[in-house]
């Protein structure tokens, strides 16, 4: 009943094992990373035990708001998105702008968090300064607005998604604070009070990928002019070494809460894309909240609408990750399988179970 997700941001600190092979990494850095990483963790770890000592009564109450700054970024390009705003015209490609609230008050009513979500990746800044990028100044503005309350943000499927236009530390707030304002309006209006009751179900699938490469060909790749084709090689052979083969599959992460009678969370590794989101509504109700990056961040995750169209989200982006080819074509089908599985087994009576 613990869900790790990440919010994502590309102006963070590398972490352990994560994409080490895409950088110019030496023995000073990798030591670094490890100390930090280590860190970080005992910190998850420390903070999850304190908060369980820690418990308490309290109310929850959930709503949708909405939030347009995420534009889908396969079908739109970056540097006309200015001007078709300016003109009133759509933009293309699918997005979710719905902002789930969930805000959870005190025995007296209070507030004292609310955690909200997008669709959205939070690519605004690429420098190399630390940064949460938009949604770390959501948190901000969040709990600027409410002293003594904690603001959490969650990634949604917003892995083909970009807040555009961005590149300025200015839109980075404005997006921020654009998303808080949308969370204040969601508790200002009327929130559904959830009965005390969670159910949750976890489990890992098996995820086929669509080819796994030979030694000679991995070997090949050690002499690539390009040198991420040269880094895949060497974790690939990592792997070699140690488990004598490389798997056929990654053990997946899906995940489903159901709050109260009513509400339906579902949470999925990896960097998702929004048909996911889109899907599982249609699929469960519009009382369903999708969540990416969660328990493990492997590889983007396609649609099979991405996957037959290819490019970085399609299929691209695993090299960087490391991972021996794309996923193999059933890959949504099999997640979203799991998804509506969980959720109808979650939905039956507790005797039936």
């Amino acid at each position: 009943q613990i869900m790790l997700n990440a919010s994502h941001t590309h102006t963070g600190p590398v972490l352990r094992g994560g994409l080490y092979d895409i950088y110019p990494l030496n023995a000073e850095r990798i030591k670094r990373i490890e100390e930090f990483s280590a860190r970080m963790e005992n910190s998850i770890v420390r903070i999850t035990g304190e908060a369980l000592k820690n418990l308490e009564p309290v109310t929850l109450k959930h709503g949708i708001g909405i939030s347009r700054f995420g534009v889908n970024r396969r079908n739109n390009n970056e540097r006309n998105v200015p001007q078709i705003r300016a003109n009133g015209e759509p933009l293309k490609g699918p997005v979710d702008h719905d902002v789930p609230v969930l805000s959870v008050h005190d025995g007296e009513g209070r507030l004292v968090a609310a955690a909200f979500g997008y669709a959205c990746h939070a690519t605004v800044l690429s420098d190399y300064k630390w940064s949460g990028d938009y949604p770390g100044y959501a948190q901000v503005f969040f709990e600027q607005a409410h002293p003594g309350a904690v603001g959490l943000f969650w990634a949604g499927c917003g892995a083909d998604v970009n807040p555009l236009p961005r590149r300025e530390v200015e839109l980075a707030e404005k997006y921020g604070r654009e998303l808080a304002a949308t969370v204040d309006a969601t508790l200002a209006g009327e929130m559904k009070p959830l009965a005390a009751r969670l159910d949750s179900v976890y489990r890992e699938i098996d995820l086929p990928f669509e080819k796994i490469p030979t030694r000679t060909e991995i070997e090949a790749n050690l002499k690539s002019e390009n040198r991420y084709d040269q880094g895949r090689a060497r974790v690939q052979l990592r792997r070699l070494k140690k488990d004598s083969r490389l798997a056929p599959t990654y053990p997946y992460p899906v995940a489903t809460w159901r709050l109260g009678d009513e509400l339906t969370f579902v949470s999925l590794g990896g960097e998702v894309v929004v048909d996911y989101a889109l899907r599982l509504k249609r699929e469960l109700g519009q009382a369903t909240w999708v969540a990416g990056y969660s328990h493990d961040v492997m590889a983007y995750i396609p649609s099979l609408r991405v996957w037959n169209e290819g490019g970085y989200e399609g299929g691209g982006a695993m090299l960087y990750y490391g991972l021996p080819s794309r996923w193999d074509s059933t890959v949504e089908q099999q997640v979203i399988t799991e998804a509506l599985r969980q959720a109808a087994t979650l939905r039956q009576p507790a005797q039936q179970k």
